[in-house]
């Protein structure tokens, strides 16, 4: 077990959380029950996984998507107030990590899917961002294989945009919507560019440029940092953790 405000300390300090400019808040976002036994993680702090916290009795939720984004409206009401007062009826500690999570060199989504799909990581792509965002990796293999590693391991058809040469050798990821990183991605010499989004521009820009985009979901390309940390915790803190995956076909 540990209490709730340690447990924050230790995250951010895991997750070099104070040096990263992010659009939400990054740890504590609601506050509950102080003494933490059992978390339970997801993609996105949504109704629906709050209601299946309170069916595993848990003392905390840990998401990559939490609240208060900047540019929302501040005051709590309809779906905001739904969720905010589910959770404090229920004494629920609300954890949420966004960009630190994405970036991390051991827990981060973009490392943990090029694990998935078994890429040799050879370090970070400038984004132009304090901080990069984006991971480059090495793996000389044919971009149908790639695409079907995706669809098994994703569990979810991508979406393959742009020039699409056979054989492929360098591989850009940065999950979620970064779909933007794309000239990033190609002025770093990659072949092909993995991302969650796709919006109207990304395949133009795909076709010009002469790279493959492909476009795995933002949700399905998230799922995996969070189960990590979740994981990392509960071995670290000996505590119950169960991740759970609200389905998001985005």
């Amino acid at each position: 077990m540990i209490d709730n405000k340690s447990l924050e300390v230790y995250i951010n300090s895991l997750l070099n959380s104070t040096l990263i400019n992010d659009y939400a808040p990054n740890g504590l976002q609601v506050e509950g029950e102080k003494t933490i036994n059992t978390i339970v993680s997801g993609v996105s702090a949504s109704l629906e996984l709050i209601e299946e916290a309170i069916k595993k009795n848990a003392d905390a939720i840990l998401v990559h998507h939490g609240y208060f984004w900047k540019g929302e409206p501040s005051v709590i009401t309809g779906i905001k107030y739904q969720r905010v007062k589910m959770l404090i009826q229920n004494n629920l500690n609300l954890f949420g990590y966004h960009l630190p999570l994405d970036i991390h060199p051991e827990l981060g989504n973009n490392v943990q899917l090029a694990k998935l799909l078994n890429l040799n990581i050879l370090g970070e792509f400038n984004t132009d961002t304090t901080p990069s965002y984006g991971l480059m990796c090495q793996q000389t293999l044919r971009l149908d294989t790639l695409i079907e590693k995706l669809s098994t391991t994703l569990k979810r058809q991508p979406l393959v945009v742009g020039l699409q040469k056979p054989d492929i050798n360098k591989i850009a990821i940065c999950t979620g919507g970064a779909q933007d990183f794309i000239e990033h991605a190609y002025r770093a010499g990659a072949d092909v560019y993995i991302s969650g989004e796709i919006s109207e521009r990304t395949t133009l820009f795909a076709r010009e440029l002469g790279i493959t985009y492909i476009s795995a979901g933002h949700h399905a390309t998230e799922r995996y940092g969070i189960q990590a940390l979740g994981q990392h915790l509960a071995q670290k803190f000996n505590l119950a953790h169960y991740f759970i995956d609200i389905d998001n076909p985005v």
